[in-house]
């Protein structure tokens, strides 16, 4: 969650890491820091709010952004940290576990910090008699937990990784570290992955080892196809509403699959006994949504699952089952250990990925990438509606439909790109008005609409800070309903389907309690106070309907002075569980 970058070469470090973690910043983070060569830099807060920093010239750097789970937000948590002597410093993300059974072993050392992170760097000083080499290779071996660590001793690099992405950059006589690649991308786009259970040695070349066994690894370079520009905000004030526009364009990058392909992996799903779709957050809810597409469109019944649930059904798996595992970065921890469970009983992995180079992809047994490009804001949105996309394509193609599911969301994709006009935006911007005192808000849907529910509550509770709840619309009388009173706003999510009959009957329960019903529609209607319009489309609703609520939650976030792009105590990463 934590972002780290290094950097060993020709040009000036301090610079190259500065810059790479301004790059990193879209990760989420409360504090930061840098050792060079010479000097240690911390700060409390964001890189922009420290005023002019001066960092010495130096050829090797380290830097961190720290999202804070062990010690509160203090300059002395915030990472490098360095050993006793102040010759090893490390950035570390994860969490070790074992940490106060380490700390207990190193009675003998001062700690600074109220950190597990400390633990590495003393762990590194206490072997060193042996090498530096070595001590990396003994420390590494003595941490539990999913994490990763950069040490910087003398004028070497050390990097381990257990659980947590790291990636190495190879440059003319200049080397990266980092924990993605749009901290150096700038600098090369020739990559060497860490995978799991590995580390490097950087000193005049790099160097790969297996943790469990010491023994040297061979790594090929492998050149990524980046194209910066997606990563860049443009003349957008935020990446959210940037990427929220995006979405004229990715839905089409998104439809634009290879149809062998799509057709390769209906076949996995026709064939499988057992098909299980896990994710996180708004991944999972696009899970969520494809269960129910499935059963409408193809009458086939595959399984969502929360990823961090998932261990509990892992012994439904055999060799015969499928896991279809949903991602936007492809390194969420929860959804790499249901690979994991998944591997272990011999079942197939597909992943759907918008992270190119991730462990996601490169664990599992086939991917699609949803072409949505580099999404910077943590709220997901058009990655979100990429993911919607494909799992409609499979859908459709595993009933032999695909030509019908791709003329459908070609539709669509033209619709959004009529729907997202300035006009549009200011209607919203007029329902933001509306809504900004209020701290409480609901979200109703039913069928294919329901995960779309659940997904406009958390775009609303993460952008906007306020406390939305989705709820199964026929759910209403079971409990919600004593939530409701006067001008109690709430969304209902309609479709031209077999259910709006039965929406507007429970948005007019709503309403004759006195709540305040924002209509989410192709056809307004007399149940809603306040209508935004969507296009018809069909079993592709879903990616229609959660449109305006992104944007919404957007305005809204702007006018309670809330940064959209950074959301308070979340990262766009998960990579801890």
């Amino acid at each position: 969650m934590c972002g780290i970058i290094a950097y060993k070469g020709w040009k000036d470090a301090s610079k190259v890491v500065l810059d790479g973690l301004k790059a990193l910043e879209y990760r989420g983070y409360d504090s930061w820091g840098i050792a060079t060569g010479s000097e240690v830099v911390k700060r409390v807060g964001r890189i922009g709010e420290s005023g002019n920093v001066v960092i010495s010239p130096s050829s090797i750097a380290i830097g961190h952004t720290r999202w804070s789970t062990h010690g509160p937000v203090t300059w002395q948590n915030a990472h490098p940290h360095l050993d006793c002597s102040g010759r090893v410093a490390v950035v570390h993300n994860g969490i070790v576990e074992n940490y106060q059974e380490l700390k207990a072993s190193l009675s003998s050392h001062r700690f600074a910090s109220d950190t597990d992170s400390e633990t590495v760097s003393h762990l590194i000083e206490e072997k060193l008699s042996i090498g530096f080499e070595q001590a990396i290779k003994e420390a590494a071996k003595l941490l539990k937990g999913r994490s990763a660590f950069v040490a910087k001793y003398e004028n070497r690099l050390a990097a381990a990784r257990k659980g947590a992405p790291l990636i190495v950059g190879i440059g003319r006589d200049e080397f990266f570290i980092a924990s993605d690649i749009s901290a150096f991308f700038n600098h090369t786009k020739n990559v060497q992955y860490l995978d799991d259970n590995e580390l490097v040695i950087i000193d005049e070349a790099a160097h790969f080892y297996s943790i469990d066994s010491g023994e040297k690894v061979s790594k090929r370079v492998v050149e990524i196809d980046w194209q910066p520009e997606s990563a860049e905000k443009g003349s957008y004030e935020h990446y959210l509403i940037k990427e929220i526009m995006d979405q004229k364009e990715t839905l089409y990058k998104a439809i634009n699959q290879d149809e062998s392909k799509i057709m390769s992996v209906a076949a996995d799903i026709n064939n499988a006994y057992g098909t299980f779709l896990v994710g996180c957050g708004t991944a999972g809810k696009v899970c969520m949504a494809a269960e129910y597409l499935f059963s409408k469109v193809a009458r086939k019944h595959v399984n969502s699952y929360v990823a961090s649930e998932f261990p509990n059904y892992s012994h439904y798996l055999t060799p015969k089952s499928l896991i279809i595992a949903v991602s936007q970065s492809g390194e969420t921890a929860d959804v790499l250990e249901a690979i994991d469970a998944a591997k272990k009983s011999g079942s197939k992995v597909i992943s759907l990925l918008n992270v190119f180079g991730s462990t996601m992809m490169r664990a599992s047994d086939q991917y699609f990438m949803v072409n949505a490009g580099a999404e910077r804001a943590v709220v997901s949105t058009k990655a979100t509606t990429a993911q919607l996309a494909v799992v409609t394509l499979l859908a459709y193609a595993s009933i032999g439909k695909l030509q019908e599911g791709k003329l459908l969301l070609l539709n669509v994709a033209e619709q959004v790109n009529d729907m997202l006009n300035p006009r549009y935006e200011e209607h919203i911007k007029k329902l933001a008005e509306m809504l900004k005192e209020r701290s409480d808000m609901y979200i109703i849907g039913r069928g294919i609409n329901y995960p779309m529910a659940l997904e406009a509550a958390i775009k609303l509770q993460e952008t906007a800070c306020i406390n939305a709840q989705g709820f199964a619309a026929g759910e209403l009388k079971h409990g919600p309903l004593a939530l409701i009173d006067e001008g109690t706003p709430c969304i209902a999510l309609v479709a031209n389907d077999s259910v709006k009959a039965e929406m507007i009957s429970n948005a007019m329960e709503i309403k004759a309690r006195g709540g305040f019903i924002i209509g989410i529609a192709p056809e307004n209607n007399e149940a809603f106070d306040y209508w935004l319009k969507v296009p018809d489309a069909g079993n592709a609703s879903p990616i229609v309907n959660i449109i305006p609520v992104q944007m919404l939650a957007y305005h809204l976030a702007l006018l309670k002075g809330l940064n959209p792009d950074y959301p308070r105590n979340l990262a766009k990463a998960v990579t801890v569980k």
